[in-house]
């Protein structure tokens, strides 16, 4: 369990203080402000999502993990916890240099160095050099890139992949491009797929047999 880890739950600890501070600001700021200022923010998947997406590559061995949008590294750290299990890694996808280094400090606290690749640049660009075969990927990142993100991963899925996607519900002003990822996902004919309303929602699709 991921809970008798010390370091990584070390991390995880320190992760959720800064959640509980950010959301505090967060509240106390004007739309417009927070808006402007949300780079400052981990604006994370959050625990109970954290947990899911854990449990859910140990359950499907997934060795090849990729995470489209780093962000400050707080799924990464849940995501590479299980991939150590499964003797897989995360290739993890980020355009803002600060916050990979953020997120690779706390990677390092936590003993998961070993299980993650950091790869720096526009999240397009990436998916679109990588050769790896992927058998999970989380879509969590700025929500007009959804769409052009499926269209250059989904080639590169293995038979029997996982494909979650953040922030279907939540917040409301990102709700046209949530349909809209779902509606793609359901045209593709690839997926079975189910809306969680846990965390943000997530849309949770697995490819056909």
């Amino acid at each position: 369990m991921i809970d008798s880890n010390k370091k990584v739950q070390d991390v995880l600890i320190a992760y959720h203080q800064r959640i509980i501070a950010e959301t505090t600001l967060m509240k106390s700021l004007p739309i417009e402000e927070g808006m402007k200022r949300r780079d400052e923010f981990l604006l994370p998947v959050g625990r109970e999502v954290g947990q899911f997406l854990n449990s859910m590559v140990k359950a499907a061995s997934a060795k090849t993990i990729l995470e489209i949008g780093t962000s400050y590294g707080y799924s990464t750290i849940w995501l590479a916890e299980a991939a150590r299990q499964t003797k897989g890694k995360v290739i993890t996808l980020e355009i803002d240099a600060k916050k990979v280094a953020y997120a690779r400090s706390q990677i390092e606290k936590a003993g998961l160095v070993a299980f993650v690749e950091f790869r720096i640049g526009d999240a397009l660009e990436s998916i679109r050099q990588a050769t790896e075969t992927f058998d999970f990927v989380l879509v969590d990142i700025w929500k007009e890139l959804y769409l052009p993100s499926l269209e250059l991963f989904l080639p590169k899925l293995s038979k029997e992949a996982y494909v979650i996607g953040d922030n279907m519900l939540h917040p409301p002003i990102h709700r046209k491009e949530a349909n809209a990822y779902r509606a793609a996902i359901k045209a593709t004919q690839v997926f079975d797929s189910v809306l969680l309303p846990i965390g943000s929602g997530i849309e949770v699709s697995k490819t056909k047999i």
